[in-house]
């Protein structure tokens, strides 16, 4: 195996239409970034899918192009890592809507030879899934041996398992849910009317040389929906009440706590790797999604039959995505007839804890992978 091979590869495939989506609109053709770790075996049996979630790319175990910061998931990925390329074809995509070298918004439409901006069709969290199908058959992967996400990247995977049963033979669910709450939708609304606020959001069109971009709206949105990854134990002890390098509080609206400048630092960096209206287009994906809603109303239906396991983590400080959307996947799971593992692990991160340090998750993955691998029970 060649170093490039083993350590990752990025490339940008444009696949041909025509591509119809969830919405009824079709695209001509669509354009995946995607990055893979590890080579295909001879019976293409061990490709590992990587879904990413809402702020994610395809750089999961590789310094990212514009931060130079390590992949987003590198504590899961890599060397000695439960998904490692040395056992491992690893393949992740950077979704549909999204910013990184994928079809979105700001895309050139072939039929203007102008970014797109608002004209994009609105996409679903199916669409994502099929077009990564579709790059599944451009690589010449007919099953994978696993998908595996958190968040909005288990969206993905649950969309794999339901949509291609048959081209799944195993399904790692972290911290994620069946469908939006009305209270996800209701933070993901207020992160866009911060977006849609800014006087440079000019209803999305903001790609001509010298035009502003909507970062102050963009960076409030991400502030807000920053807050939702995190715990309250997990603020409280790592700011507290404590002041931002000062003896005493200003009586003015700079930042005076820690926690107001560590959420403007986070809000201000987003503004540099993802653009506006991407972040528009894929919350309003997660909002639609509702796997139920897609099989008659009924989750079980989703899964009836289905031959892939499925292991299923949720953490006890994540109220975003409580351990209550989890077991109701499980429990449809059963209804199903579908093997499922779960297990609720102990973490003070809250809903980030998938991407931090924890070592249990890494365990868990592990050994289901492994034993998939194996052909026992997970």
């Amino acid at each position: 195996m060649s170093e490039d091979a083993r350590f990752g590869l990025s490339r940008v495939v444009t696949l041909p239409g025509p591509f119809a989506l969830d919405g009824g609109a079709v695209l001509a053709a669509v354009d995946i970034a995607y990055e893979t770790y590890g080579a295909l075996n001879a019976d293409r049996s061990n490709a590992v899918l990587i879904c990413h979630a809402l702020t994610g790319d395809h750089h999961v175990a590789s310094d990212h192009p514009r931060t130079g910061k390590p992949g987003w998931w590198t504590r899961m990925v890599g060397p000695g890592r439960p998904v490692d390329p040395a056992r491992h074809f690893i393949v992740c995509a950077n979704v549909l809507g999204s910013c990184m070298g994928s079809s979105g918004p700001a895309s050139v439409d072939p039929a203007t030879g102008a970014p797109y901006a608002m004209r994009f069709p609105v996409i679903t969290l199916r669409d994502m899934a099929r077009a990564q199908a579709l790059l599944m058959d451009h690589l010449g992967v007919p099953v994978l041996l696993a998908a595996v996400g958190g968040s909005m990247g288990g969206m993905q995977v649950l969309e794999w398992a339901a949509t291609y049963p048959d081209r799944v033979r195993s399904a790692v669910v972290i911290a994620s849910a069946a469908r939006h709450s009305a209270q996800n939708i209701a933070f993901h609304e207020v992160g866009r009317q911060a977006i849609m606020a800014d006087p440079n959001w000019r209803e999305g069109n903001y790609y001509a040389p010298g035009d502003v971009a909507p970062t102050a709206g963009l960076a409030v949105a991400r502030m807000a929906a920053h807050i939702t990854y995190l715990s309250e134990a997990g603020l409280t002890e790592k700011f507290g009440r404590r002041l931002q390098a000062r003896e005493s509080k200003s009586f003015g609206f700079d930042a005076d706590f820690q926690v107001e400048s560590y959420l403007r630092y986070q809000g201000i960096s987003f503004t540099d790797r993802f653009d506006a209206n991407s972040y528009l287009y894929i919350t309003r994906a997660m909002d639609y999604f509702d796997l139920a809603e897609e099989h008659g109303g009924r989750l079980a239906n989703a899964f009836a039959g289905s031959a892939t396991r499925f292991c299923l983590v949720s953490f006890d400080s994540d109220w975003l995505y409580p351990t209550a959307e989890s077991r109701a996947i499980v429990h449809a799971l059963n209804a199903g007839g579908a093997a499922a593992s779960f297990v609720e692990l102990s973490s003070p991160f809250g809903h980030d804890a998938f991407l931090l340090d924890v070592p249990e998750l890494n365990r868990v993955v592990d050994g289901f992978l492994r034993a998939v691998e194996a052909g026992g029970a997970a």
